[in-house]
């Protein structure tokens, strides 16, 4: 476990779900109700300081929900950690809980140490649209989708890529992401879930890849179509970018502790990419 370092401080893990939808997504901004100003303000009032600042694993858009995110933040060191999680979640809205906290290892950074980030989209094609309990967190779609099409689609995008095709542009950001998984499955309860791992994401960058899939599942575009667009690494008119409410953090994935401190550093270094053409 850390200590507190010549600085007085205490490196603390924060593991958060949220309904995403009151919120302007993760990051605070002035006039807006975001999930970072409510925990934030959370913290500076149990922990009585006038200031606090999380640093999270990834930055969700507004309406995108979490049970899996991760931050971090660093208090003083006397600091009482006893009973914190339950103060915290006796001072929140209802619609972000604290569902773990504990120091953090030695060099753990919650955003540059993670080795990936897992994604879930839930689409209902059902005739009735969506079950009602489900509503805030799995889009309604009127069409007959077929899974197995937009699986077979989404294998041409597993690896190592320029996604620009599928990214909002960032000056000075680079598209290149590798994606770990992409798969569609229908669940029980006969909902499409779409599974989406990366090392990273751009933003909006898995609602427009499983908005492809989907232009592909409901017989718009065949599966080759999707690679296509993928070549071109420019946004396609044909993409959908499908709704945030859809979409949920489920886990962020990191090395053994031992490796925190090494993986943080190579994330930090500007991604090159490795593909021949």
């Amino acid at each position: 476990m850390t200590t507190s370092g010549a600085d007085g401080l205490q490196r603390l893990r924060i593991d958060l779900a949220y309904d995403g939808t009151p919120f302007a997504g993760w990051a605070r901004q002035p006039g807006q109700r975001t999930v970072q100003g409510d925990v934030e303000d959370a913290l500076m009032r149990v922990a009585r300081l006038s200031a606090v600042r999380l640093t999270v694993a990834g930055r969700t858009d507004a309406g995108v929900h979490a049970v899996g995110q991760v931050a971090h933040v660093d208090l003083p060191a006397e600091v009482p950690l006893g009973g914190l999680a339950r103060r915290l979640n006796g001072v929140l809205d209802r619609a972000v809980r604290v569902t773990g906290l504990a120091p953090a290892p030695a060099g753990f950074d919650a955003r540059f140490s993670a080795l990936s980030r897992r994604y879930a989209y839930r689409i209902s094609d059902a005739p009735y649209g969506v079950n009602p309990l489900r509503r805030h967190d799995t889009l309604a779609w009127p069409r007959p989708l077929d899974p197995e099409t937009m699986r077979l689609a989404a294998l041409s995008l597993l690896g190592e890529h320029d996604f620009a095709a599928f990214c909002r542009r960032r000056e000075g950001a680079t598209t290149i992401r590798t994606l770990l998984r992409l798969d569609v499955r229908r669940a029980p309860d006969g909902v499409l879930v779409a599974d989406v791992e990366a090392d990273a994401f751009c933003h909006s960058m898995v609602r427009a890849l499983v908005g492809a899939l989907v232009a592909v599942g409901e017989g718009r575009h065949p599966a080759r179509w999707v690679p296509q667009v993928l070549g071109r690494a420019v946004r396609d008119p044909g993409v959908t970018v499908l709704p945030a409410h859809g979409l949920t953090l489920v886990e962020v994935r990191y090395p053994p502790d031992s490796d925190l401190a090494a993986r943080a550093a190579v994330t930090r270094a500007v991604r090159v990419s490795t593909l021949s053409g």
